[in-house]
């Protein structure tokens, strides 16, 4: 039996219907199949015309995804890996601050979930918090909180 060579644009639709892409993302995948003569910068045009590709989408569904687990650089630097740059980056950035803090404090209560008995354990609870992409800020606010929330 034969396989069926998808078009390009049918690739992009096969793509999108499974989650979001970015502009840059959906790109590079499509790039591999292009044939001489195809056009991806217009198919993307294309499809960001019929509003098939959203970067606004693919940013909500990506902070979605991952505000319960990282910080708001882990996050930003991943939006800003897809291609996201500007005011649109900027909005994000706003809306992610308003509760690092609280979900900092999530991340810890479900890791860790007593306070450091030591100094080499609160470094570590520490680090890894940072490592997640939380500021130093909302990782020392979560911590000092967790004191209080277990007295």
């Amino acid at each position: 039996m034969a396989t069926v060579e998808l078009s390009l644009k049918a690739r992009a639709l096969r793509l999108l219907s499974q989650r979001e892409h970015s502009r840059l993302e959906l790109g590079r995948k499509l790039a591999r199949y292009a044939q001489e003569g195809d056009d991806v910068e217009a198919l993307l045009d294309l499809l960001e015309h019929n509003r098939w590709l959203s970067q606004e989408r693919f940013s909500e569904a990506l902070i979605h995804r991952r505000s319960a687990r990282y910080g708001n650089g882990r996050i930003v630097a991943e939006l800003q890996s897809h291609g996201i740059r500007g005011e649109e980056l900027d909005r994000l950035k706003q809306g992610l601050a308003s509760d690092e803090t609280a979900r900092c404090m999530e991340v810890w209560q479900r890791k860790f979930g007593s306070v450091a008995e030591d100094a080499q354990q609160r470094n570590k609870q520490m680090r890894f918090l940072l490592q997640r992409g939380f500021s130093q800020r909302a990782v020392q606010t979560a911590l000092k909180g967790s004191e209080q929330f277990d007295e």
